[in-house]
C-alpha cells in the first residue's frame, strides 16, 4: 500500500492513538509524529535543534511549503540508483523543495554490479550542479533483497568504490559528499577507515553514541515511520548533530 491511500491509513492510525490516550511519542520532536515509535531512554531525537527528511518516489506528492512550516529544517532527494535507475520523482521534488525554500540536497542508491565510474556519471547526469544545495550523498547498504546483484563483495573493494565514487562527485559539485549507511554495513566493512568522510548514521533503536561507539556522525536518521506535515505517509527523520548555530556554520562551509 503506497501513495495517499497508505498516507491516510497513517494518519487516521496518529489521530485514533492520540484520541485514546496515547499522546504525542515519547522522544520524538513535537512538530513530528510515528507511526510505529520507539521507547527511546538517554539522549532522544527531540534532544536536538535541527531536523530534516529524506523523501523517494515511495511518499508521492509532497507539499513542500507545509513541509518547512511544519518544522523540516533539510531535505535529502532520492535521485539515482546504479547506473540507470533515475527515481521519477527527483525533479519534481527537487524544485518543490527549492520553490519552498528548504536546503536540500540528492542522494544516491549504490549498486554493487555496476563501477563507480559508471554511477558517477549517472548521478551527474542527472542532478544539475545548483550553487546553495546541500552536499551529494553517497548510500551505501546491503542489498540482499535485489533480483539482480544480491552479492557481498569484500570490505577493501567497496570502501575503494566509495572512495572513487566520492572523487567524482566532488570534483563536479566541488563539495565532498555525505555517506549514508547502517549499522551492519558500517561495522561488516569498516567504513570509518574512509578518509576526509561525513556520515548520516541509521540507528533507529538507540543513540549513535551506543549504536556506533566511537565513531563520529553529522546525522542521524532516526526513523523511518515518521509522520510530518505536507508527506501523506511515513517518511525518513533525521536529526544534525549539533546546535542551530553549528547547523548554520556547516551550511556555510557545507553547501554548493
Amino acid at each position: 500500500m503506497r501513495g495517499w491511500i497508505k498516507g491516510l491509513a497513517v494518519i487516521a492510525v496518529a489521530v485514533i492513538v492520540a484520541a485514546c490516550g496515547g499522546g504525542h511519542p515519547p522522544g520524538i520532536p513535537p512538530q513530528f509524529g510515528d507511526a510505529k515509535p520507539h521507547p527511546w531512554y538517554g539522549r532522544t531525537p527531540a534532544g536536538y535543534e535541527v531536523h530534516g527528511i529524506d523523501v523517494s518516489r515511495w511518499q508521492g506528492n509532497i507539499d513542500w511549503q507545509s513541509v518547512r512550516s511544519g518544522g523540516v529544517d533539510f531535505a535529502w532527494i532520492k535521485a539515482t540508483e546504479g547506473g540507470d535507475v533515475a527515481d521519477p520523482m527527483f525533479r519534481t521534488n527537487w524544485e518543490g523543495a527549492r520553490r519552498a525554500g528548504l536546503p536540500r540536497g540528492a542522494y544516491h542508491y549504490y549498486y554493487f554490479c555496476r563501477t563507480a565510474q559508471e554511477q558517477a556519471a549517472w548521478f551527474i547526469q542527472n542532478v544539475p550542479a545548483e550553487r546553495g544545495a546541500l552536499p551529494p550523498v553517497l548510500d551505501m547498504e546491503w542489498t540482499h533483497t535485489s533480483r539482480t546483484c544480491p552479492g557481498r563483495p569484500t570490505p577493501d573493494w567497496i570502501r575503494s568504490e566509495a572512495q572513487v565514487f566520492m572523487d567524482i562527485l566532488t570534483r563536479h559539485y566541488g563539495t565532498r559528499p555525505v555517506v549514508y549507511t547502517t549499522v551492519d554495513f558500517f561495522r561488516e566493512n569498516e567504513m570509518w577507515r574512509l578518509n576526509g568522510v561525513e556520515f548520516w548514521l541509521r540507528s533507529v533503536a538507540g543513540h549513535p553514541s551506543q549504536v556506533y561507539p566511537g565513531h563520529d556522525w553529522t546525522f542521524w536518521q532516526y526513523t523511518g515511520t515518521g509522520l510530518a506535515r505536507g508527506v501523506s505517509g511515513e517518511v525518513d527523520l533525521n536529526a544534525f548533530g549539533g546546535t542551530r548555530k553549528q547547523w548554520s556554520r556547516w551550511l556555510a562551509r557545507r553547501v554548493q
